[in-house]
């Protein structure tokens, strides 16, 4: 087995390598076809990077409906390396479904490019390779910008009255888009609002934008703010306009209210007794500091690793070479390399390296449970407890998984209480199959959303894993069988076959590349700073 401990302490250098930047790219695209006679294109872009030879799914754009053009207000922020080839591949979907899933989407076409090529350029544009390989006229623009100094980020409630109605059966339904005027005197969308309907006096949600993105740090740097009525031929009627500034906004701080005249000048220009088309107001202007998640680490908070493994029927008897639980006396199973490659790394955010484990599925007499506490060990024993409790369990079933995203979700529940950042857990599950329990995996997936915690789970084996998809908030938002979404997207699921040949550290760089940005968003929705470092204590 040392093979496996030295791939995987290697894999310990994945995260070490110094990040030159952070980048933001926005995106836009124009002239997609109308594939659909009867309506426009309801357009996502989807942002991948490939890792080790795997195109691996990074974030996604909102989705526009009924737009052949669209602009884009999410922005994607990248780590960028000067050292490294980082390729980025832009995948156009035509989303069918109301939920936004991919499932039932066209694909469009894609752009391949890389992060250099974007960063050297500032704006780079190139058509769309259609299925096929055939080049489409669709263009797709990603612009990029590099993230200076100020990583705080800017809460802002908006709302207003008294909006003009654009329509002539219904009120109209508004929505709200903020530019930042560019020193060039280009205007760059920084954020669009939900569209509430049939409203003249709508209170659009609360969001946050970096302070980068809304005024690239210049507190007076113009900005163009828009009202517009929504119309679902993607066709909306303009409503009015007005001018701000962050320094304005600030204003907003203290609770008080700022507002802004809206004002088509149009009206203003032809209509005697016009006053304005509506009034704005800015309810709450908050300044949030982003920690990163090294700020909480080397505040002390400390990484709670529990593993589950799989041991129902399906993975077949561990003393036939089939099986997936075979111990072949030189290779290693996939269960084994999952589970070191993992561990390898999360070992060493908690002090003392030892992490419960349990096994599903099994029977273990005399008393036979279903799951199994394998005990409290460090990665090396976890191993040798795996190999020596297989030829005592009685392989069974089902595939349930939510008793332990349970019982880890009431370990977290309990951190919750302290309202400090001391542990955050991550429960590693090794599983072959279709879950069976998934209404209760939904339910207690959506449940542990509100608590420090996150879920990976490995796929071991051949089976058809689409099932599994679901569970991974990818592919729009998973949701319990009451309807309730997800907080925030905990799940990141991978199938151990996509990485059967390559080394231990392709799959800990997949499996827990989500997992800082996840902490550092717990924490920071819940307004939790990290702790002040302690004085370095001196070695003797």
């Amino acid at each position: 087995m040392t093979d496996i401990y030295e791939s995987a302490a290697n894999s310990l250098g994945l995260f070490s390598s110094p990040c030159l930047t952070k980048v933001e790219l926005r995106l836009t695209c124009k002239g997609i076809s109308d594939r659909d006679a009867l309506s426009k294109p309801d357009p996502c872009i989807v942002l991948k990077m490939q890792s080790h030879g795997q195109w691996m799914e990074v974030d996604r754009t909102e989705v526009i409906r009924s737009c052949v053009n669209p602009t884009y207000s999410k922005v994607f922020t990248l780590d960028f390396y000067f050292e490294e080839v980082q390729r980025l591949r832009f995948e156009l979907y035509d989303i069918n479904s109301s939920h936004n899933g991919l499932k039932e989407a066209d694909f469009l076409g894609s752009v391949e490019c890389t992060l250099g090529q974007i960063i050297s350029q500032r704006k780079l544009s190139k058509a769309l390779l259609r299925p096929g390989g055939t080049v489409g006229k669709a263009i797709i623009t990603v612009s990029a910008e590099e993230l200076t100094g100020n990583d705080d980020y800017i809460e802002l409630s908006f709302s207003a009255r008294k909006l003009d109605d654009k329509d002539f059966f219904s009120k109209s339904d508004p929505f709200l888009e903020i530019y930042r005027v560019n020193d060039d005197a280009t205007m760059q969308l920084v954020y669009r609002t939900e569209t509430v309907m049939n409203n003249l006096n709508p209170v659009w949600k609360t969001f946050k934008v970096s302070l980068n993105s809304l005024c690239s740090g210049d507190h007076e740097r113009k900005l163009q703010c828009t009202v517009w009525d929504w119309d679902s031929n993607g066709k909306h009627d303009y409503i009015g306009e007005f001018e701000a500034s962050f320094k304005e906004m600030r204003g907003a701080i203290d609770g008080r209210q700022v507002q802004w005249l809206c004002i088509n000048p149009k009206y203003r220009t032809k209509k005697k007794n016009y006053r304005n088309s509506g009034i704005v107001i800015l309810n709450q202007c908050k300044i949030i500091k982003m920690h990163s998640f090294l700020d909480y680490i080397m505040g002390g908070c400390q990484i709670q690793f529990t593993v589950a493994i799989d041991f129902t029927a399906s993975n077949g008897d561990p003393r036939n070479s089939c099986s997936l639980h075979y111990i072949h006396p030189y290779q290693p199973n996939e269960y084994l390399k999952a589970l070191v490659a993992v561990g390898e790394i999360c070992q060493d955010y908690d002090s003392d390296k030892m992490f419960p484990a349990f096994g599903f599925g099994a029977r273990i007499p005399p008393d036979y449970k279903v799951i199994t506490y394998l005990n409290l060990l460090c990665i090396q024993g976890l191993v040798e407890a795996y190999q020596a409790c297989l030829p005592k369990l009685q392989l069974y079933g089902p595939t349930n998984i939510a008793p332990i995203i349970q019982k880890v979700a009431k370990s977290a529940s309990q951190e919750v209480h302290t309202k400090e950042a001391m542990q955050y857990f991550i429960l590693l599950i090794l599983t072959d199959g279709v879950i069976t329990d998934m209404a209760d995996t939904r339910e207690a997936i959506v449940q542990a959303s509100h608590l420090p915690m996150s879920i990976i789970i490995v796929g071991i084996g051949n089976a058809d894993f689409s099932d599994m998809q679901m569970l991974d908030g990818d592919d729009g938002i998973l949701r319990s069988p009451k309807g309730e979404p997800v907080l925030r997207d905990i799940v990141q699921f991978v199938p151990f076959r996509n990485f059967k040949h390559a080394s231990p550290a392709a799959l800990a760089k997949s499996v827990l590349a989500e997992v800082p940005n996840q902490v550092v968003d717990y924490y920071n929705s819940k307004g939790i700073k990290p702790k002040v470092q302690e004085a370095a204590a001196t070695d003797t």
